[in-house]
């Protein structure tokens, strides 16, 4: 395999890992077999475990050595922490977003809300919203990823984009008892309707708002039905 090509073939396998990780393919604690994925990907030993190392430096992956790679256990207290911080960066990426974004920003915005309204209307009338699962994963981390994405700081993307997969990571388990999506439906669409508003103390208030309930860290304890209930 050329060099471009192990490249792209390697960040394909980063993607995949992380979408896994962040979508509680991987349970929280379980151990990952780099044997394995060796064999699953077809690829060198040394590329799976440089992988899990970059994997390990976004806090998705927990590395010891003679241990292994593990995936981070659920706790309250992180949960907390990254919410905090997540706030604090939306807050300060959509602000600046508003400022500088302009109508094109506005308009990749409303269009990221109307996909994600989309799919947590539909998984509202379901009794088994299982496969749409990955669907919502993906729309709601676009959706929020827009609401910052004109803030005009790099550094600042990548810290939320960090953060948030870290935070996904966290409630993956509970995510998919689905019991908040009425508030979600609503939520969102008040954060857009304030941010294209350009009110940006408002903007602020209903980020806050839409996540305060995990600053308790209570949300990581729900858990889903058993399978076929």
């Amino acid at each position: 395999m050329l060099q471009n090509e192990k490249m792209a073939y390697d960040t394909d396998i980063y993607r995949e890992l992380k979408k896994r990780l962040t979508t509680n393919e991987f349970l929280h604690g379980a151990k990952i077999r780099a044997e394995v994925l060796r064999e699953e990907f077809g690829c060198s030993a040394s590329s799976v475990r440089e992988i899990l190392l970059r994997l390990s430096t976004q806090g998705l992956v927990n590395f010891q050595e003679q241990r292994g790679f593990r995936v981070p256990e659920r706790s309250s207290q992180k949960l907390i922490e990254l919410t905090h911080v997540r706030i604090l960066l939306e807050g300060e990426g959509a602000v600046l977003s508003i400022r500088q974004g302009g109508v094109s920003w506005e308009a990749q915005l409303a269009a990221a809300h109307h996909k994600l309204i989309h799919i947590e209307t539909r998984i509202q009338v379901l009794d088994d919203p299982g496969e749409l699962v990955e669907i919502w994963f993906d729309c709601e981390g676009e959706f929020h990823q827009t609401l910052i994405s004109a803030c005009g700081s790099g550094t600042l993307k990548q810290l939320h984009s960090q953060v948030y997969a870290q935070f996904r990571q966290q409630l993956m388990k509970a995510d998919r008892l689905f019991d908040f999506i009425s508030a979600n439906i609503k939520q969102h669409a008040e954060i857009l309707d304030a941010a294209l508003k350009a009110d940006e103390a408002l903007t602020r208030k209903r980020i806050h708002d839409h996540l305060k309930r995990h600053l308790t860290g209570k949300t990581i304890a729900a858990q889903p039905p058993p399978s076929g209930q």
